[in-house]
């Protein structure tokens, strides 16, 4: 157990890259590592050492009467509003935890809504998709995967009245949807591990001002070093500062 005294244990973001045998551990330990690990996991149960990783399952499988392909292909979006995507996750609190929604254009990166949600129902994504297009716009296609949410009568027929196309993922196709999960990966690692939410309502500030910075100041370098909301709107100019919002509603001042 002494080998536990010689992780690094600074601030993950600040930390100065440590050397090459603290990466991977100490020499004695590759020497036995077939034959020991077993006790190096009992060891990490005692002192209670674990992975930081999804726990609660966000994915729950539908049993939709009809099924949609999957129509997205990363190398063919070539402009905004071409496919929006969007996706579930978990947000741990001190006491429990929240779902969160978002809703994202995939060309521009850009956070088009988002909700948080204490269980995971359809309602906190019609509610996001409501939000997403009460801003006047509409994608040509929408993709999700298929859990109960996305694949629910509601949420289907809310798509097909605004005549947009329903794209879902399938088996085998787990990098149509990765933007979304590289946004999951940001916020969790920028934001949500960083911090102890009390609860909901200090999740929801918390997250809307970091979404706020990561869509209207934050550069992107794959997008030539603009922000999403630059690269969303630039055939719309804004002649105002957008406000702060409040899982996409709501300005808080």
């Amino acid at each position: 157990m002494e080998l536990r005294n010689q992780l690094p244990t600074s601030h993950p973001l600040t930390a100065p890259d440590p050397p090459p045998e603290r990466v991977t551990g100490p020499p004695e330990l590759h020497h036995s590592k077939g034959r020991y690990r077993d006790r190096v996991r009992n060891l990490m149960r005692r002192m209670g050492l674990r992975a930081i990783y999804q726990k609660p399952r966000t994915t729950v499988p539908g049993d939709p009467s009809v099924r949609f392909p999957c129509l997205v292909d990363l190398t063919q979006v070539t402009s905004v509003d071409q496919v929006w995507a969007t996706d579930i996750t978990y947000i741990p609190l001190q006491k429990g935890f929240l779902y969160l929604v978002a809703i994202m254009d995939l060309h521009s990166r850009h956070v088009l809504s988002w909700r948080l949600s204490n269980s995971l129902d359809t309602e906190f994504c019609l509610e996001a998709l409501e939000m997403a297009l009460g801003g006047g716009r509409r994608p040509e296609i929408f993709h999700s995967d298929q859990g109960c949410q996305f694949t629910s009568a509601d949420f289907v027929a809310r798509l097909k009245g605004e005549r947009i196309q329903i794209s879902w993922s399938g088996r085998k196709r787990c990098y149509d949807n990765i933007l979304v999960e590289r946004l999951w990966r940001t916020v969790k690692y920028e934001e949500v591990y960083l911090r102890a939410y009390s609860d909901g309502w200090d999740a929801e500030i918390s997250l809307a001002r970091f979404l706020w910075r990561y869509c209207y100041v934050r550069p992107h370098s794959s997008l030539g070093g603009k922000t999403p909301h630059a690269v969303y709107t630039e055939a719309e100019p804004c002649s105002t500062r957008p406000g702060l919002t409040m899982s996409g509603a709501g300005t808080v001042q």
